[in-house]
């Protein structure tokens, strides 16, 4: 008899250990298992409250609930001078009885200020186009005409000779063929003479120092010395 089943190897038992495809036929231990670690940013973030936070009794899940309460502000300044004006101020006499008629009065206030935004022109800002010419689009305007220039070649004025023209010879200088005229020349304007003059005034001569008139005896008067060795001057020297 031939044998078509699988052999005894084939065969294998469930196991006891852990908790997936625990064999069930047998008592099995409680298991745990072992997470990741978490990220350390979990821990250092506080998101609770700690010890030191006190809630206050007032505050409840429905909202704060307390009585009235009252704040003090700080004393205010004491108020100044009234502004009212005195007795003095008013002018009774100026005013009209209210039981007689006047004529309506009206009064001027300032002018206002123009706005700077208002960038319109102003009436005189706008000119007209002129009426001469026939460059005017909305007035119909009479036949014009222009006057060129003359042409130098063509015309008939045209210079064919080249010759030049009475107006181009200069005349002659009537000195170069006749006697010359007497000529003369315009000097510039002297000088101003001056009040103050280096010569010496009246009040300054002494006539009563002046001793040339009186009888005295002679007086001589000595010359700087010369050198020994200094050629002297021989003015009419002899001819041999």
């Amino acid at each position: 008899m031939v044998s078509t089943g699988p052999g005894p190897g084939c065969y294998s038992l469930p196991p006891t250990i852990g908790f997936v495809s625990h064999d069930y036929t047998r008592f099995a231990s409680p298991a745990y298992s072992f997470h990741q670690r978490l990220n350390n940013s979990i821990y250092l973030k506080d998101a609770s409250p700690g010890p030191c936070y006190y809630v206050e009794p007032e505050v409840t899940r429905f909202g704060r609930i307390r009585g009235p309460s009252y704040s003090m502000l700080a004393r205010p300044k004491p108020p100044g001078l009234p502004r009212t004006p005195g007795p003095g101020t008013y002018s009774p006499e100026r005013v009209p009885p209210p039981s007689q008629q006047r004529p309506p009065s009206f009064s001027l206030g300032a002018r206002t200020k123009y706005r700077p935004v208002d960038h319109v022109p102003a009436p005189n800002s706008y000119t007209l186009p002129t009426l001469l010419g026939p460059r005017i689009p909305s007035k119909p305007s009479s036949p014009c005409f222009t006057i060129s220039g003359r042409n130098d070649k063509g015309s008939y004025s045209e210079d064919l000779s080249r010759t030049p023209g009475p107006g181009r010879y200069s005349t002659t200088d009537p000195n170069v063929y006749l006697c010359r005229l007497p000529a003369f020349s315009m000097l510039g304007r002297l000088r101003k003479p001056s009040g103050a003059f280096p010569t010496p005034g009246p009040g300054t001569h002494s006539p009563e120092k002046v001793i040339a008139h009186w009888k005295r005896s002679p007086s001589y008067s000595l010359g700087i010395r010369h050198s020994e060795y200094l050629m002297p001057l021989i003015a009419d020297a002899p001819e041999w």
